[in-house]
């Protein structure tokens, strides 16, 4: 039982070429993660799932064995999470291990940490579907999202836009894609869009930082230069 953590890591990258090993601060990004992983579970219940051999070579350099080579119709730019997930956990389970959850990180979060795994983890029970992490969302639907009517004018997005001030609307989050921790049970039903049973874990926006794109990775790079992270 216990917690398997899987770690996507495709080959392809658009946004930041060959990201999941580009070094951030001399270290591959990938071993930012695997370094957290290591503090919640042995090394046996890291799952760096992956189609590509640079990847499983910087990873398996880091002492870490990757346990298979996902099968290329998992490797596409239209393969789904939800898919992946559900390979590697059937990988394992045919080996006869099961487990109370799922830790799904992933690597274009190198600020979270295992402190924040472990709060996560504490929210977690068998009765819910997932526990995400979050961050506030820096736009609002009460506030400053519109959406366009019949005519084509701007109206908000919710409520009657009476609200005046920010700090008197209802909070809105948005995912940060730091941690995951997902119902096995729950996942063999449904992918995690589908999950209505979700409970938040909220992150700061510092440590939600999301390495999407060049100027995403520029900034994760000046704020470990200035010893803000």
């Amino acid at each position: 039982m216990g917690s398997l953590v899987i770690i996507p890591a495709r080959g392809g990258s658009k946004g930041i070429p060959y990201k999941n090993i580009k070094p951030l601060n001399g270290k591959p990004l990938i071993e930012y993660t695997i370094d957290v992983a290591r503090q919640i579970v042995d090394d046996a219940h890291i799952c760096v799932s992956t189609d590509d051999k640079e990847i499983i070579k910087v990873v398996e350099e880091y002492g870490l064995h990757v346990p298979f080579v996902r099968p290329a119709y998992l490797a596409t730019d239209t393969a789904g999470t939800y898919e992946v997930l559900l390979h590697a956990l059937d990988f394992y389970e045919h080996q006869g291990e099961k487990f109370d959850n799922i830790v799904l990180l992933q690597v274009t979060s190198p600020f979270r940490t295992a402190e924040h795994v472990k709060d996560a983890l504490s929210l977690y029970s068998k009765d819910i579907d997932m526990v995400v992490s979050v961050k506030e969302a820096s736009t609002n639907p009460y506030y400053n999202c519109f959406e366009e009517d019949g005519n084509g004018f701007l109206r908000i997005s919710k409520g009657d836009g009476t609200f005046i001030r920010r700090q008197d609307m209802p909070k809105a989050w948005e995912y940060n894609g730091a941690i995951y921790i997902i119902n096995p049970d729950s996942l063999k039903q449904l992918p995690m869009s589908k999950f209505s049973k979700k409970v938040k874990y909220v992150m700061d926006e510092l440590h939600s930082l999301d390495l999407d794109s060049l100027l995403d990775w520029k900034l994760a790079e000046l704020l470990i230069q200035d010893n803000e992270i």
